[in-house]
């Protein structure tokens, strides 16, 4: 759930805490946008990532507007928006169920990929008023099977928090069980059950 309190750690400290399938969610700054997305979604929240290490470096992966699918330093997200960016780690109870390596794995093969857009508009969409009166209720999505291999990716781009919890499903768990991929936004990955607040990364 969103913390009612942050915990701010420097970077240099808070990098060796951070593992492989971490979850990264960026708050809300100063561009109007982001006052939109948040409101829209009734959380603090307005973007999603994972944290993935690389030998020595510790990166950002994520799904942004105009760029698609990218793989950034942690670090240099961190200086651009200081304060701002909350880590989020599985809880205990789930740890055992899910495969880090396959979530990041997935995630990787997104670098490159557009950027959802057409996703990002239905999810607009459904949050007015109107629509949200008539629109039918959202369906599941279809169970993943694991065979060892990475399952296709779907078929049209994918926005920030859609791409993560796929990423989670395809690794073992589904952060949102009761929303369809398309419709998952930041707010309900911080408000899952699975996972659980840590800290809040500043620059040193």
């Amino acid at each position: 759930m969103e913390p009612s309190r942050l915990r701010q750690v420097p970077y240099s400290q808070a990098r060796r805490r951070i593992r492989s399938g971490d979850l990264l969610l960026l708050r809300r700054g100063r561009w109007w946008p982001h006052w939109l997305i948040a409101a829209g979604g009734r959380t603090v929240y307005v973007h999603a990532a994972m944290a993935a290490w690389w030998q020595q470096d510790l990166m950002c992966l994520e799904m942004v507007w105009r760029r698609g699918g990218r793989a950034v330093c942690l670090s240099h997200q961190v200086r651009q928006c200081p304060g701002q960016w909350d880590v989020y780690s599985l809880r205990p109870v789930v740890k055992h169920k899910v495969d880090r390596l396959l979530a990041v794995r997935a995630m990787r093969r997104l670098t490159g990929t557009p950027y959802g857009w057409r996703a990002l508009v239905r999810v607009i969409w459904r949050h007015l008023p109107l629509v949200r009166w008539l629109a039918p209720g959202p369906s599941d999505d279809p169970p993943v099977v694991l065979t060892g291999q990475l399952p296709p990716l779907p078929p049209e781009p994918m926005f920030c928090s859609q791409a993560v919890v796929w990423a989670y499903r395809l690794a073992g768990v589904d952060p949102a069980p009761n929303l369809p991929d398309r419709l998952t936004e930041p707010g309900d990955l911080a408000r899952s059950p699975l996972f659980q607040y840590r800290f809040t990364l500043i620059p040193d």
